[in-house]
This record gives C-alpha cells, sequence and structure tokens, in this order.
C-alpha cells in the first residue's frame, strides 16, 4: 500500500523563498506606483504654477477645424472626442488593410525564394534586399510625390474602366445602398461559416485516408455562392453611382485620397520585406526530409509547400510576424509627415489649439498601447492554436 504524503502548507516565514519573493514583488509594485504619482503630481503643480490648463475637458468643447478624410460626415462645430475618433479611424483603415496586404504579399515574396525559377527567385530577393534597406519615411515620401507629381491633373485623369486614377487620388464606382447589400452581408458570413466547417471536414478526411480536396478554391466558392444568394433574396440590387469627371474634379463615386494611397502601399511594401524573411526563415527551419516525403506520397511542390512544410513553419513564423504587425501600426503614425490625418495629426492640431500636451499625448499613447494589444493578443490566440500538440 502507498500512502499519500500531505499537502505541504504555505509557510508564511521569512525562510520561505516564495514569501520573499511575494513581498519582493509587492515592493516592486508599491514603487512604480509611488514614482508615477510623484511625477504625475509634480508635473500637474508645475504647470499650475505656470498657469497651464490641464485636463480632459477640452474634449467637449468644438474642435473648431475641418479634417479632410474621414470615414463620416465631420464638421468643425463638432467636439475634440469625435475628431479624435476620425483619427483613430483613419489609423484602423491603414493598419488593417496594411496588415492584410503585407501578410498576403510577404508570404508569396518568402515562398518565392524558394522558387526553381531563378528568375523568380532573384526578384524576390532584390525585392528584399532594396525596399528593407530604405528608411520608411523616404519611402513614404516616395510613394506621395509619385500621387501627387507625376500623375495627370484631376482635369486630366486617367481614365481605366469606370476608375479615374489622377492627383486628386483614386475614384471608383460604389454600389448604391439598398436592403440586398444587408442580405448579401448575411449570405457571405453564413457562407464562411459552411466554408469552414468544409475545410475542417476535408482536413479529416485528408488525415484519415489521404485523399485531398480542394482546401482553397472551395471555400471561396462556398462563400461567393452564400452572398450571391443574400444578394438575389435581397432583390439584386444594381444601382452604382459611378465618378464622373466634372469640370475642376472628379465628383460622385468613392475616392482613395494620394495621402491614403501612399501610406498604405509604403508601409504595405517596406514591412513586405521583412515578413517576406520571417516567412523565408521559417520555411527553412522545417527539415528538408519532411518535403521529400511529401514528395514520396506523391505531393506536388505546391501541396506540400500548403500542407506539410507551411504548417509545420507557422510556430517559427507567427511570433516575429506578431512584431512585424505591430511595427506597421506604429509606423502609421509617420503618416503625419505626408498631411494624412491619422491620430497624431488630430492629436497635433488640438495641442496647437488647446495647448493641452500632456493630455493629447497620453490619449496617442494609450491609441497605440490598446492597438498593440489587442494585435499581439490575436497573434497569441492563433499561436497557441496553430502549436503542434504532443501526443
Amino acid at each position: 500500500m502507498t500512502s499519500e504524503l500531505p499537502p505541504k502548507k504555505k509557510s508564511w516565514s521569512w525562510r520561505s523563498q516564495a514569501f520573499r519573493g511575494l513581498i519582493y514583488q509587492l515592493l516592486a509594485i508599491g514603487l512604480i506606483v509611488a514614482v508615477v504619482w510623484f511625477l504625475a503630481h509634480n508635473t500637474l503643480l508645475n504647470m499650475k504654477i505656470r498657469g497651464i490648463q490641464s485636463g480632459f475637458d477640452f474634449l467637449s468643447g468644438p474642435a473648431g477645424f475641418d479634417i479632410g478624410e474621414s470615414l463620416y460626415p465631420f464638421d468643425s462645430a463638432q467636439p475634440y472626442w469625435q475628431a479624435f475618433l476620425v483619427g483613430l479611424s483613419n489609423t484602423l483603415r491603414v493598419a488593417i488593410l496594411g496588415i492584410i496586404l503585407t501578410t498576403v504579399l510577404g508570404t508569396l515574396l518568402g515562398i518565392g525564394r524558394f522558387s526553381r525559377n531563378a528568375l523568380v527567385r532573384g526578384l524576390c530577393y532584390a525585392y528584399v534586399e532594396f525596399f528593407r534597406n530604405v528608411p520608411v519615411l523616404l519611402q513614404l515620401l516616395m510613394w506621395y510625390i509619385v500621387f501627387t507629381e507625376t500623375l495627370p491633373a484631376t482635369t486630366e485623369a486617367w481614365k481605366i474602366g469606370p476608375v479615374f486614377l489622377s492627383k486628386g487620388g483614386l475614384s471608383f464606382p460604389v454600389p448604391v445602398w439598398a436592403s440586398g447589400h444587408l442580405w448579401s452581408a448575411v449570405g457571405l458570413f453564413f457562407g464562411a461559416v459552411m466554408a469552414y466547417v468544409y475545410r475542417r471536414r476535408a482536413f479529416r478526411q485528408f488525415e484519415a485516408t489521404g485523399q485531398l480536396r480542394s482546401m482553397f478554391w472551395m471555400p471561396v466558392a462556398i462563400c461567393l455562392a452564400g452572398a450571391v444568394v443574400g444578394w438575389l433574396a435581397g432583390g439584386a440590387p444594381m444601382a452604382f453611382d459611378s465618378p464622373v469627371k466634372g469640370e475642376f474634379a472628379i465628383e460622385k463615386g468613392g475616392s482613395l485620397t494620394p495621402e491614403f494611397l501612399s501610406v498604405l502601399l509604403g508601409l504595405t511594401i517596406y514591412t513586405a520585406s521583412f515578413v517576406a524573411e520571417v516567412v523565408r526563415s521559417g520555411i527553412q527551419s522545417v527539415a528538408h526530409g519532411q518535403g521529400e516525403a511529401a514528395a514520396a506520397l506523391g505531393l506536388s511542390p505546391g501541396q506540400s509547400m500548403r500542407l506539410v512544410t507551411l504548417p509545420q513553419a507557422l510556430r517559427v513564423i507567427i511570433p516575429p510576424m506578431t512584431n512585424q504587425f505591430l511595427n506597421l501600426t506604429k509606423n502609421s503614425s509617420l503618416a503625419v509627415a505626408i498631411g494624412y490625418p491619422d491620430v497624431v495629426s488630430i492629436a497635433n492640431t488640438a495641442l496647437n489649439q488647446t495647448g493641452r500636451a500632456v493630455e493629447c499625448i497620453a490619449i496617442v499613447m494609450l491609441v497605440y498601447l490598446t492597438t498593440s494589444l489587442t494585435t499581439s493578443l490575436l497573434m497569441n490566440w492563433y499561436n497557441n492554436r496553430s502549436a503542434i500538440k504532443e501526443r
């Protein structure tokens, strides 16, 4: 017979290493809180002595300035906090689209480094070496000059089908809102759910039988089919608001400003060069025998990369990829150099008008801290989900 040992009681004696560690941590936290309180109190006291106003009450006052680019209407009579929301939405728009485009482009470039075609392999190598060694601010300025200096004036805009391209930016048709578009979005959502279920079943079948079914085109077709069914159920709206060339500008339709295009292209192209190296190193970390085993099973090079190499490389790729996503989001603050109204630009304008430097900088810090922590949280969740589970 085996007797179980009684659980050890926690010792609150100073001889206990765990107890001493707890005390040291509490003292460290208390010291940090005290330092932060001292700095904040001293700053506010000095500002009061010098007659400098402080506090966040200015956020409820009228902004007094217009914003040239916004996802929703904004005028100078609206309060500062709404102006900051406009800047936040512009920052998130660049960050989210940039992360998506960077992931696609960087992954293709990283895989292209292993291409059997010497020209493709060389072009990918040249891309990485060129764009990652040029400062991102210079690249933003370069793209801004391209859009504002080399393109024709708005009255002489290039027309490519229904799209206009000029110094004023990119103008394109947009659907006229109808209830059918909402039904189309609902159908797309259910199509995405069905595509997810299909992929899981197809992968389980592949693991059980070795029979490979479409893992990309079929899910895409399911999503599109769901959107089409929803569109038809909503009355199949066909009306579009198309841009037309006016006397002085392109009128109607949707548009993307040269500032937004410059920021998006500059950040995407720059960060994609680093993502390509992350993907390349992740692929190289997979043992060469894995590819040989996949070839022995009859898998094509594309199937071997997609089904064998990349899933194993993800555990190496995801952590440094997270850093690149964070860098892209934080580098979007450089957009102020070319006049894009992101949250930093709005904060600078509010600071100059109100003199609330500490408050405006604190808001910007909070925005980037929140977006960075959210990105890290999502990527850590995906990393845990993609990690190889030991049996």
